[in-house]
C-alpha cells in the first residue's frame, strides 16, 4: 500500500519548526515516521521562495539552500507558488485619539500553494497514483478538494496538523482516515545529515537558522 504526502510548507514551518533548531527536517524520514503502515511514494513539497527582511537578510539563501538538500532525494518534488506585495489601507485596531484611524501599510500574501496542494491531490488521485493521500497543514482552504476526494472518488484520505492546537473547524469537517499532530520529539528524531551532497557540489546544514 502506497501514500503520497502533500505538505503546506509555511504552515509546517510556523506550526512546527519556527523558533526551534530542527529546521534541517528530513521529510521522508518524517512522514515514514507519521505513515508507518504505508510505503512513502511519493511527497510534494509546497512553498514560496522568501525575500529578504531587514531583520534576517541571509533567510534566502538558508531557504534555498534547504531546497536543494530536499532536492536529492527523489522522492521529494518542490512545487513552488510566490509572494505578492501590495500597499492596501486598512484601519488600526486601536487608533490613539488625534491620529489618523486608516494608514497605509505593505501586505505580503502567499499565493498558489493552497490552489497547486489541490491540484496535485486531486491529479494524482485520478491517475490512481496511491491508495492512501496524506495532507499536511491546517489551511481550511483544503478542506474542500479532501472532502471531493473521499466523497467523488472513494479515495481515504488522512490529516496530520503542525500545529498544536485543535485543526480548523473546516477541515474538522472532512471524513479522514486518520488525524495526526506532530510531536516537537518527532522532529528532533528525523533530522537530515549535516552534510549532503548533490552534482554541484556539497551542500551544509546552515550553521545560523
Amino acid at each position: 500500500m502506497k501514500a503520497n504526502v502533500y505538505i503546506d510548507g509555511f504552515n509546517l514551518y510556523y506550526g512546527a519548526l519556527k523558533g526551534t533548531p530542527c529546521k534541517w527536517l528530513d521529510l521522508e524520514a518524517l512522514c515514514r515516521r507519521l505513515v508507518s503502515n504505508y510505503e512513502i511514494a511519493r511527497i510534494r513539497y509546497f512553498t514560496a521562495k522568501i525575500k529578504p527582511r531587514p531583520d534576517n537578510p541571509k533567510s534566502p539563501a538558508r531557504q534555498d539552500i534547504y531546497l536543494r538538500a530536499l532536492a536529492t532525494n527523489p522522492k521529494i518534488s518542490i512545487h513552488l507558488g510566490y509572494f505578492k506585495e501590495s500597499r492596501v489601507r486598512m484601519a488600526l485596531a486601536t487608533p490613539r485619539p488625534g491620529l489618523p484611524r486608516i494608514v497605509e501599510v505593505l501586505r505580503t500574501e502567499e499565493k498558489g500553494t493552497d490552489v497547486n496542494i489541490a491540484t496535485y491531490l486531486m491529479l494524482d488521485v485520478f491517475r490512481h497514483d496511491c491508495d492512501l493521500s496524506v495532507v499536511i497543514s491546517n489551511d481550511a482552504d483544503l478542506a474542500e478538494p479532501m472532502r471531493i476526494v473521499v466523497a467523488e472518488f472513494d479515495h481515504p484520505v488522512a490529516l496530520i496538523n503542525p500545529f498544536q492546537t485543535q485543526s480548523c473547524r473546516e477541515l474538522r469537517t472532512v471524513p479522514t482516515l486518520f488525524y495526526k499532530q506532530i510531536k516537537k520529539r518527532a522532529l528532533r528524531q528525523c533530522q537530515l545529515p549535516a552534510k549532503l551532497r548533490d552534482e554541484s557540489g556539497e551542500i551544509p546544514r546552515p550553521r545560523e537558522w
